[in-house]
């Protein structure tokens, strides 16, 4: 599988622990930083990972010559989150010649606390 050095993602403290076709799991744990000023994860650090996990799953998909970028994502607040480790799972729904479509659901621990959709556009390096 392909995975490629984000130095944002290291940044943010990411990690990718799972890579197969189709599917990527990213996680990260939570520190102060990724709080916002109530004590909750801010929900970029939510937005930025659950985008990049959406991108991992579609790029785990092409031969090496292509890549992808967002065209658009939207995502759902549904709880907060707090402490401990915030987990996303994304998985392709639907992958075209040009662009492709993924889902990724997001934990905090074993609670779901957000849900997002992104569409990919597929480019040739």
């Amino acid at each position: 599988m392909k995975k490629v050095k984000l130095p944002f993602l290291e940044h943010i403290g990411a990690v990718i622990e799972d890579l197969d076709q189709g599917i990527a799991v990213l996680s990260i744990d939570i520190k102060d930083y990724h709080l916002q000023h109530l004590g909750y994860v801010h929900g970029g650090v939510i937005s930025s990972l659950a985008d990049n996990t959406g991108w991992y799953a579609v790029i785990s998909n092409l031969p090496e010559d292509k890549t992808s970028v967002t065209i658009e994502i939207k995502i759902n607040y549904l709880k907060p989150a707090k402490e401990g480790k915030l987990k996303a799972i994304g998985r392709v729904l639907k992958l075209g010649k040009s662009v492709a479509f993924a889902t990724v659901e997001l934990y905090s621990n074993d609670d779901l606390v957000a849900y997002a959709t992104g569409t990919y556009a597929i480019l040739t390096i």
